[in-house]
């Protein structure tokens, strides 16, 4: 998913609820934890990270952004590679370089692992294709060379958006302006479309973004930017409901990009022009949510950088918790990686909290929702910590 011209396109808080349900309760904690990269244009530094994957070492690669001249031409100096980070964010080197050949990038965009085979899987915009690694970076091939949709005017992303692997290991891939999702083999042989229609219906697309399938179910999770929306296909496509509004309230979206699911199903969407992550469970309602927008001396927010200014926002907010728009995602090991779009790194998140807690009785719960994790024992670094105990608490009055 690319912006066209320059480049493709902190309050630290717990950030958690209880939510009930009519079964059970599930609570969710999104923390800080570190940043990777930092902004600039030298080696290891970032310039709008789009896509972000984490191998089976535990390193973290990150598509770094496009590099352009005064003129508008292409600076391949500058970006247009796969940046390599260790465990503990150092910067190792890079996977691809700029231009137009094997293995070269013309705009990196999303990136991923596929889990059967270990190969890395990378969209190329400019180059309209996909552009395969091994697991050690070597290059394999290309494939769904000019298969992308071109940009269409009042947009600025397109290209080869999320892609995501089924339990076989064929890849999907979105085709942002296409309304599309595209299926290959791991060879790059194509073998499916899914959607392809314009709209605001159940199973239409106005932006393919972040595309990702459930470990559990095998439903085909969409982040539908330009709707402000999540949609949810069945693993052949079919399309079975969607939610999320446009906003800025508790599950309400502007624009998602980045989406993830986990073992419980519970769905990490990137809310871009929000600066923030949302969760929500998998059948959309919503959980919880971390980040702020960067804001600037006066306490004002930082607007994103227009189309001929440097790609970053004027001034940084680097203050954990803080974005300038949250892109790309990754999630791996209990970490949420977030592309702080316009501040030139990922923040890297705990995610605690996912197990099942008592749910509150029906009298309680909508007054519990208020102060949220007060009403369960919190779970951090391995250990418990009790907190608010519900069941004594109703001891007490009866």
């Amino acid at each position: 998913m690319g912006l066209v011209k320059n480049l493709s396109i902190g309050i630290l808080g717990t950030g958690f609820l209880v939510l009930a349900t009519a079964a059970q309760a599930k609570a969710v904690t999104l923390t800080f934890d570190r940043t990777i990269g930092s902004p600039g244009f030298g080696p290891g530094q970032l310039f709008v990270p789009q896509g972000i994957a984490v191998d089976s070492q535990g390193n973290t690669l990150i598509s770094n952004g496009r590099g352009i001249n005064p003129d508008g031409t292409p600076n391949y100096n500058l970006g247009d590679k796969i940046e390599k980070f260790s465990p503990s964010g150092q910067y190792i080197g890079a996977i691809g370089s700029g231009g137009t050949g094997p293995g070269q990038f013309d705009e990196p965009t999303t990136v991923d692992f596929n889990p059967v085979t270990g190969d890395l899987y990378a969209g190329d915009v400019y180059n309209n294709r996909i552009n395969q690694f091994d697991s050690q970076g070597k290059f394999i091939r290309s494939f769904a060379n000019g298969e992308f949709t071109p940009l269409i005017p009042g947009r600025f992303f397109f290209g080869p958006s999320g892609v995501t692997f089924d339990k076989t290991g064929n890849v999907y891939v979105g085709d942002f302006n296409g309304e599309r999702i595209l299926k290959f083999t791991p060879d790059g042989k194509q073998i499916g479309v899914i959607g392809g229609t314009t709209g605001t219906a159940l199973g239409e697309f106005q932006g393919v973004a972040g595309t990702r399938i459930s470990p559990v179910s095998g439903n085909i999770f969409v982040a539908d930017q330009y709707n402000n929306r999540v949609q949810v296909l069945d693993p052949n496509g079919k399309p079975l409901y969607t939610f999320g509004s446009a906003g800025s309230g508790p599950g309400q979206l502007l624009q998602p990009i980045g989406i993830e699911v986990d073992d419980q199903e519970n769905v990490y969407v990137a809310d871009s022009i929000n600066s923030r992550v949302q969760v929500f469970d998998k059948k959309g309602n919503f959980l919880t949510s971390y980040g702020k927008p960067a804001l600037d001396a006066s306490g004002n927010p930082v607007p994103p950088p227009g189309l001929t200014d440097p790609p970053f926002g004027n001034p940084l907010d680097l203050t954990p918790g803080r974005f300038n728009w949250t892109g790309g995602t990754s999630l791996k090991d209990g970490k949420l990686y977030v592309g702080d779009f316009f501040q030139g790194r990922v923040q890297v998140l705990n995610v605690e909290g996912t197990r099942k807690v008592p749910e509150p009785s029906s009298a309680l719960g909508l007054a519990l929702l208020g102060f949220g994790a007060a009403t369960v024992t919190l779970r951090k670094r391995g250990q418990q910590k009790p907190v608010f105990s519900l069941e004594k608490e109703l001891q007490k009055q009866c």
